[in-house]
């Protein structure tokens, strides 16, 4: 008898779900059921892989009415934002169309004598350890370049969002996918990590927090399972003297408090040169003071509770240690009486400093910190005085001064007037503490695949 998972909702703390772990031996049971399937799975032509997966994206989008309120219902995500389904079928079919070029061999000669050519073959079973902030999103990262690949897949999901991997489970079964080819299980951290230990799996893609990257690491330690973790974020933004004022403070605003603050690549800190500050920060107040939060199944609410009250709690705590040591909140707490145990009101702080957590400490909800900078070389050593490194936003009319900064930024991802976005054609990556590997791109292929090369001799 395994344990049980809980998921209490966030709207009213009541329990939403409950579903009960496998054993060690029904979880090695499982995954040696997927290394048995993935042979004939990874046999069947890539196009028909593609087209099945294809089929089981498109029954997770004939469920989005019933999906939204779900999620309301799970983490919080206010109903009026609709879901995932865009960006979710977005990065499917994304990755379905450059599959046969990504995966294609290398060919380096077929001439009378030789041929010689670099393969891409799967790996065999991925875990896939999918976080609930955009839990839909986040796996399919993976799942459909895992499964399109050749790999068979096994999803464990959050335990704040169990009916994601249901959902999913469901989709590609009814689409024709086997059911060993892709399994949504129920594990407690102790058998997932027997199950690394052991070799259960080729490859493993972890999303949540660093403590967790490290557990995984410990797990597969000399085992040699390939690894791809994105872990923690403090992604900055700056904003140029010759930036487009409304756009930045629009852009990365949204970027800092939409979904409650809870996004990987959400704006936490924010640099403004010193000639647009006291605009810029003015501004931010007015829009952030317009935000309504509430029941995030009522259409009118644009900003629901945080996923757990623990999360907002440290946000509470963060902020309140910033006040102690100096900073200025700017938004009223009259305007937000909902404000209350996993509802969180959001705040815009100024007079932070490098000292604070909440301008080093990863905060994952509604608060963020602008400071002044006097040129880019101050606002490079800000950006970079941080152990994490996923995506950084510059805000300017000049791309090659968006290019000189970007190369001088310890992150993954340079974006120039715009933030808190994921496209699909670059890899998906980071630096620091935010991780290591990639997904998304030729390159999330590559990283779900080994290259095999063939040296052929041909005697005639």
């Amino acid at each position: 008898m395994g344990k049980t998972l809980t998921c209490v909702s966030p709207i009213d703390g009541s329990v939403y779900v409950q579903r009960e772990t496998l054993s060690p031996q029904a979880a090695a049971a499982m995954a040696a059921s997927a290394r048995a399937a993935q042979r004939a799975w990874a046999a069947r032509p890539l196009q028909e892989r593609i087209d099945l997966v294809l089929t089981g994206v498109a029954g997770i989008g004939a469920m989005n009415n019933e999906i939204v309120p779900e999620l309301a219902r799970q983490m919080g995500r206010p109903i009026r934002y609709g879901g995932e389904f865009g960006g979710f079928e977005e990065r499917a079919r994304f990755m379905a169309r450059i599959a046969q070029e990504a995966l294609a061999p290398i060919v380096l000669e077929d001439s009378a004598a030789f041929k010689r050519h670099i393969a891409r073959v799967p790996h065999g079973v991925v875990l896939v350890i999918a976080p609930w902030n955009y839990p839909y999103m986040t796996a399919i990262n993976t799942i459909a370049p895992a499964l399109i690949a050749g790999n068979t897949v096994v999803l464990k999901h959050a335990s704040q969002t169990p009916l994601v991997g249901e959902r999913l489970e469901r989709a590609f079964r009814a689409a024709g996918i086997p059911a060993e080819v892709f399994q949504n299980v129920f594990l407690d951290h102790e058998t997932t990590s027997g199950l690394i230990a052991g070799r259960a799996f080729d490859f493993v893609n972890f999303t949540g927090s660093v403590a967790g990257g490290r557990a995984i690491e410990t797990a597969a330690a000399g085992t040699f399972t390939g690894l791809g973790l994105e872990l923690g974020g403090k992604d900055p933004g700056y904003v140029c003297e010759d930036a487009d004022l409304d756009a930045a403070v629009d852009t990365l605003i949204d970027g800092a408090m939409f979904n409650s603050g809870q996004c990987c690549c959400g704006i936490e800190r924010i640099y403004v040169h010193e000639s647009l500050f006291d605009a810029f920060v003015e501004k931010a107040a007015a829009v952030v003071s317009g935000y309504r939060l509430g029941n995030p199944l009522d259409p009118e609410t644009t900003l629901g509770p945080m996923a757990q009250e623990r999360f907002a709690d440290l946000v509470r705590a963060q902020t309140a240690e910033a006040l102690a040591a100096g900073a200025t909140a700017l938004i009223d707490p009259a305007l937000f009486p909902q404000d209350g145990g996993a509802y969180l009101m959001p705040q815009i702080l100024t007079g932070v400093d490098h000292s604070m957590r909440v301008m080093r400490e990863e905060s994952f909800g509604p608060v963020v910190g602008i400071m002044p900078v006097k040129d880019d070389a101050e606002a490079i050593a800000l950006m970079n005085d941080s152990d994490y490194g996923l995506t950084a936003s510059i805000w300017t009319g000049d791309t090659r001064r968006a290019e000189a900064i970007g190369a001088q930024i310890e992150t993954g991802t340079v974006f120039m007037n715009r933030a808190d976005y994921l496209d699909p054609g670059l890899c998906w990556t980071g630096c620091k503490d935010t991780g290591r590997g990639g997904g998304l791109s030729v390159i999330g292929y590559h990283n779900l695949t080994r290259p095999k090369s063939y040296h052929l001799r041909k005697l005639s």
